[in-house]
């Protein structure tokens, strides 16, 4: 047999931890900076301010593959010339950090917290406004840092007939430039991986020289600008320094004056000699001449017209699924369509598989311990096959199906901005709708693709997703005495709960989390074997975990009723079931172990009461109470057991806890709502 084996190089030294490149992302307003650092950014980035006028910062830790980098959202800037207040500090930030050199030595507030410069910055232009970008890349590229360009907004120009050939571009700036579609997602993770290259290999961008006859008018000023003390006072690229000074920038000039007066009758003279030489103002003439390269480069990559019928439809496709207003419309349907699939085909399944087994075995009432073990092994094989076949398998195929599509991803991405709100990324959002079938692989999901607080935060909160257990009973109760609103009601509850247990989860753990930039890969047809393959791994904790508790489960509670020891549980368990809950005491033994198998309480209701007609034993709000009780209670013992492996025996006894307090809270306190309420309720 042959096996495939996979090859990945990883560099010999990694960017990670305090070797990770510090990236800021500049650009104009509106260009879709900020979106593309909430598509990265972790749910709890650090905030703070620039010195003086330099208004707000983001900043947060990103993982990327293997390494890292510092990502930091600045402020919009326009230009790097005529600069405002709080455009000044802006630039300050990106030359020095806060290591100001001499000539900001006087400077009334100076730098408080560490803060290093960028060691690459990320500009992100506009697709449809390209040539006013040009003109901030130009001056940019005079810094001495490398930089990469995010070619945001890509569809909205392709929508208005406008093709960027990024390539071209990037040959001609001599820097990466990467298509992006920022608020979908797209182009992110390729956008930071050549981000990475580029800090690992220190690639600056090419200086772009002014045209001839300016160049030889600017050689004098370019020669005092050479002197040894301007350098050291500044710390800037002489480029650079030429431009400002050459376009008379005021901050710069006032430095300059300050500092080495001695040298400013000579800056001057060169200007003025300069300016004779050309037909306008040397700035004017600047301008004029950076606008001039900048259309030109616009001119030779872009192309206007045409058709684009090339992937056509996986942008129609992109567009209903990742759209951020109705993106969520698209995700909402694929979960929809999921859930009733499954339910649908489940009828089907489970009319061939665990209900014949079940009818079979109802002919075998034996009396002896033996024969009671045996019956109990048989129930246990049963219940596991009516779950794991009609329930579980049609929706892992259909999920890995999904993912494999590249469906799954996008899905993921939408709903990270609600899972935001809740401290978890929307990497989350697969593990929580396996989690509808069951918790168990929905933990495994999330073991191998979260660490820390996210892991434990997704953990716990997976122990309040109804699985397919719990959501048969809803389905099979609730539906029957309490129709539709009430089963529709009990499952918004449980999204309301888990939303807000998630924001006290967040701030309970606060420790930082990094961002994490999702890949969203292109559409594909699924291959059998790769869908077959990852189904197993989804699925084989079923094999080693579940089957034989769920056997253990059915022997003990066999033993417990052939032995008449389920009647002391039940009184002892009286308070809960009786007094606080307002349940039959005989509902004991159903509600204490259906932590082994949930759909083993909705048989053992039946059992207790005598008949599978609850009413009139139970009244609805009884029902309603019973039906809020076991969503929120301990979800079963596979799911704890693999709470243990993934998160700790600490963290997993945190989680029992955790849902037995809810789900006393909530039944209780919906159950004296209902009997304020009664004469409504019936």
């Amino acid at each position: 047999m042959n096996a495939t084996v996979s090859t990945i190089n990883v560099p010999r030294t990694l960017l990670r931890g305090e070797r990770r490149p510090r990236v800021a992302l500049v650009g104009r307003l509106r260009t879709g900076k900020s979106t593309l650092f909430r598509a990265a950014s972790s749910t709890s980035p650090h905030q703070d301010r620039l010195p003086d006028a330099g208004g707000n910062y983001r900043e947060c830790v990103v993982d990327i593959g293997l390494e890292q980098i510092s990502l930091v959202d600045l402020p919009s800037i326009g230009s790097l010339h005529a600069l405002a207040a709080h455009d000044q500090v802006v630039v300050k930030y990106l030359l020095w950090g806060d290591r100001w050199p001499p000539v900001a030595a006087h400077e009334t507030e100076q730098p408080v917290a560490a803060f290093p410069p960028p060691e690459v910055l990320i500009q992100v232009v506009d697709a449809t406004a390209l040539q006013r970008d040009l003109e901030l890349t130009l001056e940019l590229a005079l810094l001495g840092k490398p930089l990469v360009i995010a070619l945001n907004r890509v569809d909205e120009a392709r929508r208005k007939g406008l093709y960027i050939n990024a390539r071209a571009l990037a040959d001609l700036l001599g820097v990466p430039v990467v298509a992006t579609v920022a608020h979908m997602g797209l182009g992110l993770r390729e956008l930071f991986a050549a981000t990475l290259l580029a800090a690992r290999d220190n690639r600056l961008p090419q200086v772009r020289a002014t045209s001839a006859h300016i160049d030889a008018a600017l050689a004098p000023l370019r020669q005092c600008l050479s002197r040894p003390e301007i350098e050291s006072a500044f710390r800037v690229p002489w480029p650079f320094l030429l431009m400002q000074l050459a376009e008379n920038n005021d901050y710069f000039f006032q430095e300059l004056a300050m500092h080495l007066p001695e040298r400013l009758p000579e800056v001057l003279a060169a200007r003025a000699a300069a300016e004779l030489q050309l037909p306008r103002t040397l700035s004017e003439e600047l301008h004029a001449d950076r606008h001039h390269r900048a259309a030109t480069l616009f001119e030779n990559v872009t192309q206007f017209g045409g058709r684009a019928d090339a992937g056509r439809w996986q942008r129609l496709l992109d567009g209903f699924f990742l759209h951020p207003r109705w993106g969520l419309s698209g995700s909402i349907a694929v979960f929809s369509l999921v859930l009733l699939t499954v339910f649908k085909v489940s009828t089907m399944l489970d009319s061939y598989t665990a209900a014949p087994l079940a009818a079979w075995a109802q002919e075998w009432s034996p009396d002896s311990t033996l024969g009671v073990v045996g019956r109990a092994v048989i129930d246990g094989l049963i219940g596991l096959v009516g779950i794991v076949v009609p329930y579980m398998l049609p929706l892992v195929l259909l999920l890995v199906l999904l993912e494999e599509a590249g469906i799954m991803h996008r899905v993921a991405f939408v709903v990270d901005r609600g899972l935001h709100r809740i401290g978890l990324h929307g990497g989350a959002a697969a593990p929580f709708l396996v989690g509808l079938g069951c918790n168990v692989p929905a933990i495994s999901m999330v073991a191998g693709a979260t660490t820390g607080k996210d892991r434990l935060v997704a953990t716990l909160l997976l122990a309040f997703v109804p699985c397919s257990a719990r959501s048969a009973i809803i389905l099979a109760m609730g539906g029957k005495y309490l129709g539709g609103l009430g089963v529709l009601g009990i499952f918004i509850l449980t999204l309301l709960v888990v939303a807000l247990l998630g924001r006290l989860l967040t701030k309970r753990f606060t420790e930082n989390t990094v961002g994490l930039v999702q890949d969203i890969p292109p559409y594909a047809w699924p291959t059998w074997p790769a869908v077959l393959r990852k189904s197993w791994e989804r699925t084989e904790d079923i094999v080693t975990i579940v089957t034989p508790l769920l056997i253990a489960g059915s022997v003990v509670l066999a033993l417990l009723s052939h032995f008449g020891a389920d009647r002391l549980i039940n009184i002892a368990l009286s308070p809960i079931t009786d007094w606080w809950l307002g349940l039959p005491v005989l509902l004991g033994v159903p509600v204490l172990f259906g932590v082994l198998r949930k759909e083993l309480s909705l048989l053992m209701v039946y059992q207790a009461l005598g008949s599978t007609e609850l009413v009139p034993a139970m009244d609805r709000v009884q029902i309603t109470t019973f039906l809020i009780f076991m969503t929120f209670y301990i979800p079963c013992v596979s799911t704890f057991a693999l709470m243990t492996r993934t998160i700790g025996w600490r963290q997993a006894w945190t989680s029992v806890g955790l849902s037995v307090g809810a789900a006393l809270l909530i039944a209780g306190v919906v159950r004296a709502l209902l009997e304020i309420g009664r004469p409504l309720f019936g």
